[in-house]
């Protein structure tokens, strides 16, 4: 039985929706990263970051790299760049929206403030 392509879209934000798997991704958008800089990079422990590590790799997102004893990690392709940069210009767009509001509240609070009581 094939999953509906809606499912397999959430199942797939789902994944993504750890703040580690997002550090992760956005550190090795600049190329392949050994899990020792990550670990210097993301302040969380060790087996946190290996389980982390885990649910990318098993989705197929990032690929590891043995060179000797030193393990790195890279993204297998660069959609996944692609994603988090449209990420970054949605919450930029939702940000800015925020901010024009709260000051459209501020401005109404101060006209509300300096108006004199009505009778």
């Amino acid at each position: 039985m094939q999953v509906p392509l809606y499912q397999a879209k959430a199942e797939f934000f789902r994944m993504l929706g750890h703040p580690a798997r997002i550090r992760v991704l956005e550190l090795l958008q600049n190329g392949p990263v050994p899990v020792r800089e990550l670990l210097n990079e993301i302040d969380i422990e060790p087996s946190n970051l290996s389980q982390q590590l885990a649910v990318l790799r098993r989705s197929g997102i990032v690929v590891s790299v043995r060179d000797g004893s030193t393990v790195s990690y890279a993204l297998a392709g660069g959609d996944v760049a692609d994603l988090l940069r449209a990420a970054r210009r949605i919450l930029t767009e939702l940000l800015v929206g925020q901010s024009e509001l709260l000051e459209e509240l501020r401005h109404t609070d101060a006209t509300v403030q300096a108006s004199p009581p009505a009778r």
